[in-house]
């Protein structure tokens, strides 16, 4: 199985509250060399290969009638510097290294670069930067990324690309933009001559990983337009908006993915990287997004925020609050969640509170499974919809 894309049902959008609809919400199927993947859809992020304090086997059985999740993320930068991509090749790639048969994806490593700020140096081949580990000195490029995301093998990879900083002027994001499409072709360039390297090529007769490019352009709409335009020249099977929930106030988020949507072609992916809270992603999903991922599931679990559901509207609960010590009911009553069906708030306030790792373990578990349930509703609701 190679790759394909096939829009399936579609609803017209809704506006928001700042009156933006985008291109409504669509039903999709996208078939990859592990598996189909059932979309609009939320991938749980697994930095360094591996969703943090939940195994392999309960992720797959995550969500409504235990489906579980989908498609997973890895992350190019963290598996470069440690064990080491060549390693994870010679282990027969992701996949095999850290037993995910379903589809999974990896990001180009830009994200993180950009992260290390004072770090950092970017010039036109690339960035020099210093690993968060143990201060060495490392340098990425376009072709660099494409041979790490090559060898570590997940269904599809990300072109390199530079994620400018909120607050950026119109010409420090234009700059920042040029670079980021330099960098995509040159991306392309390098992952067309060398993805039958991938570590699984020989195993699947006909199939080859796939490069989806990142829309950049800061805060401004008019180079979020022109930044779409020009990767969608380049003829890739999937485009991402990247470099949003940055910092930004949520409405300027909503309308630079509902202004790059307009752009974007109907019949591929069209994928939001880093967001964001349960009503953020159901609603973006609905203007049309069809691919979302976030560390936050996991994240506000270790740190005791889960999230619940009261009529209708998304509650943040902080199981560590004293008003849950004694308090006999579930985190959400109408959730079927092994943790929800299983255990008592004032339980998981206990675990929280004696720095249990079983705490991290079952909050992570609940949010997961709320956001995978999340995308169920949505992709139901969609399901009546006329294929466009």
């Amino acid at each position: 199985m190679g790759f394909s894309f096939e829009v399936v049902g579609a609803k017209a959008a809704e506006s928001g509250a700042a009156g933006v609809a985008g291109g409504g919400g669509r039903r999709g199927r996208l078939a990859l060399p592990h598996g189909v993947v059932e979309t609009p859809v939320f991938m749980p992020v697994g930095t360094v290969a591996s969703v943090k304090a939940v195994e392999q086997g309960v992720l797959e059985g995550i969500g409504p009638e235990d489906v579980g999740a989908q498609i997973i993320l890895a992350n190019t930068y963290h598996l470069y510097l440690r064990p080491g991509h060549e390693l994870v090749r010679r282990m027969g790639g992701v996949h095999r290294f850290m037993s995910w048969e379903r589809p999974m994806l990896t990001d180009s490593g830009g994200f993180q670069v950009f992260s290390l700020s004072g770090l950092r140096k970017v010039t036109s081949e690339g960035v020099e930067f210093r690993s968060h580990l143990d201060g060495s000195k490392h340098f990425f490029s376009p072709e660099h990324s494409m041979d790490v995301q090559i060898a570590l093998g997940a269904d599809i990879a990300m072109v390199f690309d530079e994620c400018v900083e909120t607050p950026a002027t119109w010409e420090r994001t234009r700059e920042s933009m040029g670079l980021t499409h330099a960098w995509a072709q040159r991306s392309k360039d390098r992952f067309e001559a060398e993805k039958h390297r991938a570590p699984w090529f020989a195993e699947r007769e006909g199939a080859t990983q796939s490069l989806f490019g990142i829309v950049q352009g800061g805060m401004y709409a008019d180079l979020r337009r022109e930044s779409a335009a020009r990767l969608v020249e380049m003829e890739l099977p999937g485009y991402a908006i990247g470099g949003l929930a940055v910092g930004e106030p949520r409405e300027v988020t909503r309308e630079m993915i509902a202004r790059t949507l307009e752009c974007l072609p109907k019949d591929k992916p069209r994928y939001v990287m880093g967001v964001g809270y349960p009503d953020e992603i159901e609603e973006y999903a609905k203007m049309g997004v069809d691919m979302m991922d976030c560390v936050l599931p996991t994240r506000a679990g270790r740190h005791g925020l889960v999230f619940a559901r009261q009529d209708g509207a998304v509650v943040r609960m902080n199981i560590k609050r004293k008003e849950y010590a004694e308090d006999q009911g579930p985190i959400d009553a109408e959730c079927g969640c092994m943790v929800c069906r299983r255990y008592t708030r004032a339980y998981l306030r206990h675990l929280f509170v004696a720095g249990e790792a079983l705490s991290a373990t079952l909050n992570s578990v609940h949010n997961l499974h709320f956001y995978l349930a999340t995308m169920d509703r949505v992709r139901r609701e969609l399901a009546g919809g006329s294929a466009v």
